[in-house]
């Protein structure tokens, strides 16, 4: 199968329609998977304690292992994320959506967002997985 673009969202009729991410994606070709990015910059040091300040961090991380593989923030198609406190993460939703529009755009890929107990680098807050397809040439 040939999409027109890098992927497809998937919005089923009479479904009132997702916000800020995609219910379902339909994608061919390569696939990049990243493993769990946490805030650390490229020498694994923490340069932020906040959580805003983290998810940025994890952004440009992701968007950098992208990168290597010659794909960009449009590609990605699936993104997990990891949260430590749900109450720090609504407080910080505002920073959280403009950090996201700045390093990604207004790509809105599926997504779900969990509230663990512990991540297991105890200074992250949060740590992201993501998924991306690079569409077949």
């Amino acid at each position: 199968m040939k999409l027109a673009s890098p992927h497809t969202f998937l919005q089923p009729d009479g479904w009132l329609p997702a916000k800020g991410y995609a219910n379902g994606v339909l994608a061919d070709g390569a696939m990049i998977f990243t493993g769990g990015l946490v805030g650390w910059n490229a020498q694994q040091e923490w340069e932020h304690e906040d959580m805003a300040s983290q998810f940025r961090q994890i952004l440009e991380n992701i968007v950098a292992v992208l990168d290597t593989a010659g794909a960009k923030p449009e590609h990605i198609v699936r993104l997990t994320w990891y949260i430590t406190d749900k109450d720090e993460y609504h407080a910080n939703l505002r920073s959280i959506g403009a950090a996201y529009r700045e390093i990604i755009g207004r790509h809105f890929p599926a997504m779900a967002v969990v509230q663990v107990s512990a991540l297991m680098e105890d200074a992250a807050k949060i740590e992201i997985e993501a998924t991306a397809v690079l569409p077949r040439t």
